[in-house]
C-alpha cells in the first residue's frame, strides 16, 4: 500500500505562485512514476504533469506547459509541483497519483494505482 499525501495549496492572488507536494510512504515511491491531476468544481478530473521514476522525462497538458514544473526528490519519497503565472480557471483540487507499472510517463488516471486526498488551490482574480 501507498499513502500519498498532498499539501501546499491556499489562496493566490492571479500572477501568483505556489508549490505543492506529494509525500508519500509505504511502498518505495522511486519506483512509481508520479503524476499530478485537478479537477475543477463541476468539471471532470483533468491530467497536469507526470514524471518518470528518476525524474530525466517530463510531461505537461497544454493547459500548464510554461507556467508549471513537476519535479521529484526520491531521498525525501515527495513530488512537487511548482506554479507559477497562476490563472483563476488553474483553480481547483490538485491530487497527486502513483503508478507502480512501467517506467513510462502516464496522463491518463485509470494508469495510475495511488491517490491522494487532494489540495484545493483557488486564484483570484
Amino acid at each position: 500500500q501507498v499513502r500519498l499525501v498532498e499539501s501546499g495549496g491556499g489562496l493566490v492572488q492571479a500572477g501568483g505562485s505556489l508549490r505543492l507536494s506529494c509525500a508519500a510512504s509505504g511502498r518505495t515511491s522511486s519506483n512509481a512514476v508520479m503524476g499530478w491531476f485537478r479537477q475543477a468544481p463541476g468539471k471532470e478530473r483533468e491530467f497536469v504533469a507526470t514524471i518518470s521514476r528518476l525524474g530525466r522525462v517530463t510531461d505537461y497538458s497544454q493547459s500548464v506547459k510554461g507556467r508549471f514544473t513537476i519535479s521529484r526528490d526520491n531521498a525525501e519519497n515527495t513530488v512537487y509541483l511548482q506554479m507559477n503565472s497562476l490563472k483563476p480557471e488553474d483553480t481547483a483540487v490538485y491530487y497527486c497519483a502513483a503508478s507502480f507499472g512501467a517506467n513510462i510517463i502516464r496522463k491518463r488516471e485509470n494508469e495510475y494505482d495511488y491517490w491522494g486526498q487532494g489540495t484545493q488551490v483557488t486564484v483570484s482574480s
